[in-house]
């Protein structure tokens, strides 16, 4: 039984539910809004967000943080510093939204999108 159980395992390990992530975030930070499940996007949400508030810092520390987080990928990490985090300076916290698409294909409420707010 899964009482208490904070974290979805979405049908994977951990290695494999990480590297999910990690590549969601990647994907969301270089295009800054993607389509995905609801279960996915619930999870990609804290994940991200505590990258945004980490780049925010803009240390040396907060720089290696986040591009450790994204997998190495200076690209996003990049993005993510120069760009996303000046754009979120005075704001607390609540980054991303997700927008429930309805019925994608033969599933009916799986889809969502998942975006920055501007």
């Amino acid at each position: 039984m899964r009482h208490h159980k904070s974290t979805r395992t979405l049908g994977r390990t951990k290695r494999q539910r990480v590297a999910l992530l990690r590549d969601l975030a990647r994907s969301l930070v270089l295009e800054e809004g993607i389509t995905t499940t609801i279960a996915k996007a619930k999870e990609l949400r804290p994940f991200v967000e505590r990258l945004v508030t980490a780049s925010k810092a803009n240390t040396l520390q907060s720089k290696r943080f986040v591009t450790m987080k994204l997998g190495n990928r200076k690209d996003a990490a990049r993005k993510l510093h120069e760009t996303l985090a000046p754009r979120y300076i005075s704001r607390a916290g609540g980054y991303t939204r997700i927008v429930r698409l309805g019925r994608v294909g033969k599933r009916v409420g799986e889809a969502a999108r998942i975006e920055f707010v501007k």
